[in-house]
């Protein structure tokens, strides 16, 4: 078959634009080894849009940060997402992507939306910690203390994390090189979602003070909820995404649903173009990995049983022997001993 070179760059090329506001996920491969502490450092990931590239030169001190929330959202989703056929691995190779992301899949609105909410995460927990010269504990709350505690502590500071986060996430999309209008939209949307993911995730933490731990004085703060809580509530937001279509409304495109019956799209859920492959079997044209040799849980019922992963195939079944620490014994002062006990389990893998 003639290989055609036109069709290879102008796919090449929309993959290329409709990804670029994850390219910095790429960060995890070269920005861990380095300090971030001179411009040119900025010039380590190609393809980061130039808004990105100022806004690391202005703010080099952003990407110890920035580069801590490339690793989170890679593990996080891939850890959010072990049960399912899709199990994150569009972006494990970072920043080249699967096709999947390219396409405005519902997948795609996860990823964007997980990696918008975590750099801002990481921004407004590094200004907590000390970590940012240019930012300090959040300010205390405008409501008002409770009868028994008061304001104090240190909060995240979430709004310095969701100012710079989003000027960082956000940049790509606001270049009309950036893919298409409705994907660019989509992906701004998706990114607002993410982050009002973030704001939602905001707990009232105390820390109690008295003598004896009577707790006769209670010092609580506004903290964010950890990772993994911010992460299983857009994978919620992700199994009940909404399709959309770009279509005019009065004198301007907007985002639509798709299904005109359905109700207008909310701002915090997450929105997509295209369906998605079902990742049963190999296909490198949509991104599909397949499911095969996957392993599967042969009493569940959820998306991790070997009937919904295997999509219909079988399994195989195969015993495994495991070594581990058992019967453990505190000894005054100050050691533990156990011993090693040995037991075998059956796993299942897809056909």
């Amino acid at each position: 078959m003639k290989f055609d070179m036109d069709l290879f760059l102008v796919t090449f090329i929309v993959n290329a634009n409709c990804c670029a506001a994850i390219y910095w996920l790429g960060l995890t491969v070269k920005g861990s080894s380095v300090g971030w502490n001179q411009t040119h450092h900025c010039k380590l990931l190609e393809w980061l849009a130039p808004d990105q590239s100022q806004l690391c030169r202005r703010n080099l001190e952003l990407m110890h940060s920035i580069v801590q929330a490339a690793k989170l959202t890679k593990n996080t989703c891939q850890n959010t997402f072990n049960d399912m056929r899709w199990n994150c691995s569009s972006v494990e190779k970072a920043p080249r992507f699967t096709p999947d992301l390219a396409k405005g899949t519902r997948e795609s609105a996860f990823v964007f939306s997980l990696a918008a909410a975590l750099v801002s995460h990481s921004i407004a927990r590094a200004c907590s910690s000390g970590e940012l010269p240019s930012c300090s504990c959040a300010p205390a709350p405008a409501e008002q203390a409770g009868p028994d505690f008061i304001w104090g502590g240190c909060g995240d500071n979430l709004r310095y994390g969701l100012q710079m986060g989003s000027a960082f996430s956000d940049a790509p999309m606001r270049n009309s090189r950036s893919g298409s209008q409705a994907f660019r939209l989509m992906h701004l949307h998706n990114n607002a979602v993410g982050r009002q993911a973030l704001i939602d995730a905001q707990e009232t933490k105390c820390k109690c003070h008295g003598v004896s731990g009577s707790c006769s004085v209670k010092t609580c703060w506004k903290g964010l909820h950890d990772i993994n809580h911010i992460a299983m509530d857009l994978k919620s937001k992700y199994l009940s995404a909404t399709k959309v279509i770009h279509r005019h409304v009065g004198t301007r495109k907007q985002l639509v649903p798709r299904e005109l019956n359905v109700r207008p799209v909310r701002e915090s859920e997450l929105v997509y173009l295209v369906s998605s492959p079902d990742y049963c079997t190999h296909n490198e044209k949509h991104g599909s990995l397949g499911t095969q040799d996957r392993q599967c849980n042969k009493t569940s019922n959820d998306s991790g049983s070997c009937n919904l992963m295997c999509c219909g195939r079988g399994y195989n079944a195969y015993t495994e022997r495991i070594v581990e620490r058992c019967q453990c014994k505190y000894h005054w002062c100050c050691y533990v001993t156990c011993k090693r006990c040995e037991r075998t389990v059956e796993r299942y893998i897809c056909k």
